[in-house]
């Protein structure tokens, strides 16, 4: 039975990938920092569909949360066949006006600790020559996103770096997979300090579609999953369009969610 490792697996994407992998057999190891809402969910995947749940309590914001993460992912005993790297946080508002600690803390949740556990995962995994790693990032990876700047480039980092990686794991027998979901329902942009938004709902996806069509562009050999008609004609055009004009246009569609 393959083992998977979910981080930020205690809420709304991440808590989606744990109970989609369960359902498909996946003994897991569930990572976060809420260690109550990790035992409860473990708990509850175990009696749904039978599967061993360890639970990882670890902050990716401290080296030693990252460290003990890595070691889990590196340990040839133990092997991990499927890394998600979920864990992140966004912020909103004029960059200039914004916590600068916060705005680090969200590069290094989103950008440093996500490299790191790549790191430890692919070195592990292309010694087995056998494994998959998908990497969360955003349809804000397309284009420069005003009142959202920091989170927008960690996941155009994101974006980069995991195509970049797939690349260099070709042949290895390790998947790397970029994850690039829209406006989706859970907790993030509550978080982030949006607040009510008057985005129409058909925009919107549940985390459960956003994690059953990654699962089935991984089986494709996929190397992103973009889920939804609208979500991947909204990634063509920005990708497509100087960032003169990508910016401005991300800017409106922002100032209307907020």
């Amino acid at each position: 039975m393959t083992v998977a490792l979910v981080t930020g697996a205690s809420a709304g994407i991440g808590r989606a990938f744990a109970a989609g992998l369960a359902a498909r057999g996946h003994d897991l190891v569930l990572a976060a920092r809420d260690e109550a809402r990790l035992e409860e969910l473990a708990r509850e995947l175990t009696a749904a569909h039978g599967v061993a749940a360890d639970v990882l309590a670890a902050d990716l914001l401290t080296d030693e949360g990252v460290t003990a993460v890595a070691e889990r992912l590196a340990d040839a005993d133990r092997p991990i066949d499927l890394l998600v790297n979920n864990a992140g946080f966004g912020t909103y508002g004029r960059f200039v006006e914004l916590d600068v600690t916060r705005e680090v803390d969200e590069v290094e949740l989103n950008v440093v600790a996500l490299l790191r556990l790549t790191h430890a995962a692919l070195g592990a995994m292309e010694l087995r020559r056998a494994g998959a790693i998908l990497n969360v990032a955003s349809l804000a990876a397309y284009q420069p996103n005003p009142v959202s700047a920091t989170y927008g480039a960690t996941k155009a980092f994101v974006h980069s770096f995991t195509h970049a990686v797939r690349e260099e794991a070709r042949g290895t027998g390790v998947t790397v997979m970029l994850v690039c979901p829209g406006y989706t329902h859970t907790e993030f942009h509550d978080r982030a300090g949006l607040g009510p938004t008057d985005v129409p709902e058909f925009i919107w996806q549940s985390a459960d579609t956003v994690v059953a069509a990654a699962l089935r562009d991984l089986d494709r050999g996929r190397s992103v999953s973009i889920p939804g008609v609208l979500n991947q004609a909204a990634a063509a055009l920005s990708s497509a369009a100087p960032a003169s004009i990508t910016r401005r246009v991300a800017g409106l569609v922002i100032k209307r969610s907020g």
